[in-house]
């Protein structure tokens, strides 16, 4: 990225003067983000946002229904336009039966079970949110007819709303203890498993849209499934975590660089290029397992996700399903951002405020942005939006340590105001206001309050306290 010197002058930020502000922080941060919006490093999608479900919470009578009308405002709050990932563990263990009692099942359990009920609550659900839907399709035990019945059944319930089929959740892992298939099962045997599927669906659904191959950790099966069927795919998959939960999955580590991370980016960014086809990050979330108790389900968890997908929209992912309810374990996650008691009750849960906030800073243009801040736990990212607002997102993941940031140059931007992102701690698991507003208990949001800024001199000086982050909306 371009860095440049800039022409030093005062700024003001809700009425109070830049010097002032910097000496009222003697043991903070203070760090520069330097603008380029005439240079875009990528077009944020307006279906980036996306959430991931196990197949056993599509089996759970009411759960994804049109009638399930907080839901449907929670996943509306997020965006107008996400993208619902069906599949996970459970997938490779379930089936499809029309007139069937739904079973949801934990993938020790019988197998979970879906029907045209079901189905067709959840292209309701697609329907009312105006969602997609990505749906995975039995590999691990299942058969070719039972991948065709199922497929012709989902694609009758959601329709137009159904963006593609995946054959296999984490095929990777099937020779792992043996669950799937026996140790020696590569990639060529997946392809081959792949492709037969393939054809048989094709032939059954003519224009029937593919995306995969939905792997856990071989970065390499995409580079090579690219290659081998990058031609006939609508999108390449893979999943990320930042470890399996245990002992020592703590904040400091989830809000600490994951150094396998950008390479991972890196090579599904060129997998994506050599055939012209986006990748996703299909299932994620913080620590695999169902998240971590008293990390995932944290504040700490809303500064990780907000960061998390700005980094992966800089590498040009085309969008990310964060994982949340039931897992394939049978409980609540506890990375869940939708919170679920099971009894129908939903709540905005940590994670959610992190995501909503992306929600409001992105969807335009991701421009060129050099911050610099020292080796403090601290990142800047701006948008463009068509709307020709300037969307400046700073998030502060020090514990201890108020950052001031200096902004330039914003011209022709000159007037806004800042959402902030905040709660009593980084521990915190209630109290987390966005705009100093809460998600109400009907699922909307609307912001309480907003600091009012203006430029001098073309530059900025936002304080940003420890452990929050700031979002500021600019207009020229």
């Amino acid at each position: 990225m371009h860095r440049r010197d800039f022409i030093k002058g005062a700024a003001l930020i809700a009425g109070t003067a830049a010097a002032s502000l910097g000496n009222a922080l003697p043991e903070g941060v203070r760090a520069r983000l330097t603008l380029d919006t005439s240079r875009t490093i990528t077009t944020i999608p307006s279906d980036f946002v996306g959430l991931g479900y196990e197949i056993s919470s599509v089996a759970r009578a009411g759960l994804l229904s049109a009638k399930n009308s907080i839901y449907v405002r929670l996943c509306r709050t997020l965006g107008s336009n996400g993208v619902i990932r069906v599949g996970g563990n459970t997938s490779d263990y379930a089936s499809y039966s029309a007139s069937a009692q739904p079973l949801s099942s934990p993938e020790t359990g019988p197998g979970s079970v879906v029907n045209d009920w079901v189905l067709r609550d959840l292209g309701s659900f697609l329907e009312a949110s105006g969602w997609k839907l990505i749906w995975g399709l039995n590999l691990g035990r299942g058969t070719i007819e039972a991948a065709e019945a199922e497929a012709k059944a989902v694609l009758a319930a959601t329709g137009p709303n159904l963006f593609a089929f995946e054959i296999g959740n984490e095929p990777d892992l099937f020779p792992n203890r043996e669950i799937h298939r026996k140790k020696g099962y590569d990639y060529e045997d997946y392809l081959l498993e792949y492709r037969k599927f393939r054809d048989a669906l094709r032939k059954s659904i003519p224009g029937i849209a593919f995306a995969g191959p939905d792997v856990a950790m071989a970065t390499s099966w995409v580079s090579r499934f690219a290659r081998d069927e990058g031609r006939g795919l609508r999108l390449l998959t893979h999943h990320y975590y930042r470890e399996g939960q245990n002992p020592t999955s703590s904040i400091d580590k989830l809000l600490q660089r994951d150094p396998k991370l950008a390479p991972m980016l890196a090579e599904l960014q060129a997998a994506s290029k050599s055939c012209g086809v986006p990748y996703r990050i299909c299932e994620t979330n913080s620590f695999s397992g169902g998240g971590k108790p008293g990390v995932s389900d944290r504040f700490a968890s809303a500064l990780w996700v907000l960061d998390y997908m700005y980094k992966l929209a800089a590498l040009r992912c085309s969008g990310v399903n964060m994982e949340t309810g039931v897992n394939q374990l049978g409980f609540i996650s506890s990375y869940s951002p939708i919170g679920d008691d099971q009894h129908g009750h939903y709540v905005a849960a940590p994670e959610f405020y992190g995501m909503l906030a992306f929600a409001l800073g992105s969807a335009g243009e991701l421009v060129d942005s050099q911050l610099r801040a020292g080796n403090s736990n601290l990142d800047g990212y701006a948008v463009l939006k068509p709307d020709n607002q300037l969307c400046i997102t700073l998030i502060n993941k020090e514990p201890d340590l108020d950052a001031a940031v200096t902004i330039e140059p914003t011209l022709p931007f000159q007037n806004g105001s800042v959402l902030r992102l905040s709660a009593p701690s980084l521990e915190s698991s209630s109290g987390l206001t966005l705009g100093g507003a809460t998600v109400k208990s009907d699922g909307t949001w609307s912001a309480d309050s907003g600091q009012r800024i203006q430029t001098s001199d073309g530059r900025v000086l936002l304080h940003v306290p420890a452990a929050s982050a700031a979002v500021l909306i600019m207009k020229p």
